[in-house]
Formats: structure tokens, C-alpha cells, sequence
């Protein structure tokens, strides 16, 4: 596969975020999980974003996702002001946009790898054959074709993870958010799964942002961003 030419020109960010913040509860329960983040994301690259349990981590990919809003502070998606984007059009975006890989699968276990894997495409309200036709596509790029009819309960960790590879592909995103993407993989399989990420990243230009207390992991990518108490400590901190 050519590399896109998103690859190429990354000279704009498709994501960028000013002087975020995000707080939960009040008073005396209140508390800080970031505390003005700045950060361009750029398109084609791989980022990690690396801190101990509690550091804000998962907590800044959740807001770059859209799953989440920010208590304060701008996040902008191709230039575009998200705090504009509501209902149906907040939806719309993420789900075009954007794919998923979490440390647990959420799958579903009574469905097939298949009718897992269709799951964004129904909720795209993409018809029934096109949906059939894509998701059987992301299965076999994944080396997974021969398991599309497997109850995802019978499957290996390594297998179910690929599923949840199939299942971030299969709209075709252009950012992959992969939140301790082998953290219930064994080594060996873990590194597969890697492999995968990565050769997505590199062959077809997709934007990989990987949260993760694994430094190994973390040194394949592009760039790290170490986060510790709500604040980048290193990395690139972009001035607001």
C-alpha cells in the first residue's frame, strides 16, 4: 500500500488542544485530572502518551476522542472547534473519524468476530451487504477470514484483540486511539498486535495515538508525551 498524502503533509495538526483542563466533583472531593494541557497531534504520526496510573493519561485521550468534554480549554479536530459539534454531529465525527482499541475488548461474547466487527457500520447506518462485505475485509487483513463465524467467547486474548483491531478499522479511521493496547497479552502475542498498530501507522497513514505504561511500546512511536499529575512534563508542550 502507498503511503496517503495526509502522510505526507503534515503540516496542519488533525488534532489540537489549548490549555486543557478537566475536573471532577467539588469541594473538598474536587479533583484536578489535567490541568492545562497544550499538544498538536499531526497526521500519519504515532504518539504515546506515557504517565503512572492517575498521571491524566487515559483521561486526556478520552477528551482527544471526543468521549469526554474538557472543563475548560479548546480542542480542535482538521481546525474545526469540537465545543460546536453536539448530538448526532458529535457522533457523525467520532465515529468517522476515529477507532478504538482498549485493553478490555468489549466485545461481545454470544456474537461472532463478524457481527462484532459490524458494529460501527451499523451504527454509521451503513446497509446490511456493504456492512457483511467491509467488516469480512478488516477480518481478513487481520489474517482473522477463517474465524468470522467464531462466537468471540472462543477466541484467544490475541484473536479478540485483533477482532477489536477489525472493528477500529472497519470505518476506516483516520486516528486509532489504543488505550494499554496489549496490557492482557502475553509477550509474545502482545508484540503481534504491536506489529499490527504499527504497520497501519506506517502503510497506511493512519494516526496512531497509544496510551500506555510500557516504555517499550512507547519508544516505537514517533513521539512521547509524558504526563504526571495532570501536566506534560516532557515531550512537546505547544504554547497556547
Amino acid at each position: 500500500m502507498t503511503h496517503s498524502t495526509a502522510t505526507e503533509d503534515r503540516s496542519a495538526p488533525i488534532l489540537s488542544v489549548r490549555d486543557l483542563h478537566k475536573t471532577y466533583g467539588r469541594g473538598p472531593s474536587r479533583f484536578d485530572a489535567l490541568r492545562g494541557v497544550s499538544l498538536d497531534i499531526r497526521e500519519g504520526e504515532s504518539i504515546a502518551i506515557v504517565g503512572k496510573s492517575g498521571s491524566g493519561k487515559s483521561t486526556l485521550m478520552h477528551l482527544l476522542a471526543l468521549l469526554d468534554q474538557p472543563s475548560q480549554g479548546s480542542l480542535l479536530l482538521d481546525g474545526q472547534d469540537t465545543r460546536q459539534l453536539r448530538g448526532a454531529r458529535l457522533n457523525r465525527a467520532r465515529n468517522k473519524t476515529f477507532g478504538f482499541v482498549f485493553q478490555q475488548f468489549f466485545l461481545n461474547g454470544s456474537q461472532t468476530a463478524l457481527e462484532n466487527v459490524t458494529l460501527p457500520l451499523k451504527i454509521a447506518g451503513v446497509g446490511r451487504r456493504a456492512r457483511r462485505y467491509r467488516a469480512t475485509n478488516a477480518l481478513e487483513q487481520l489474517e482473522l477470514g477463517d474465524k468470522a463465524k467464531n462466537k468471540a467467547i472462543n477466541l484467544s486474548g490475541g484473536q479478540k484483540q485483533r477482532v477489536v483491531i477489525a472493528r477500529a478499522l472497519v470505518n476506516s479511521p483516520r486516528v486509532i486511539f489504543a488505550d494499554e493496547p496489549t496490557g492482557n497479552l502475553d509477550t509474545n502475542t502482545g508484540g503481534v498486535v504491536e506489529d499490527i498498530l504499527f504497520t497501519l501507522n506506517r502503510e497506511q497513514g493512519i494516526t496512531l495515538v497509544i496510551v500506555t505504561h510500557d516504555e517499550e511500546l512507547a519508544a516505537r512511536c514517533d513521539r512521547r508525551i509524558h504526563i504526571r499529575d495532570g501536566v506534560i512534563v516532557d515531550g512537546e508542550q505547544v504554547a497556547a
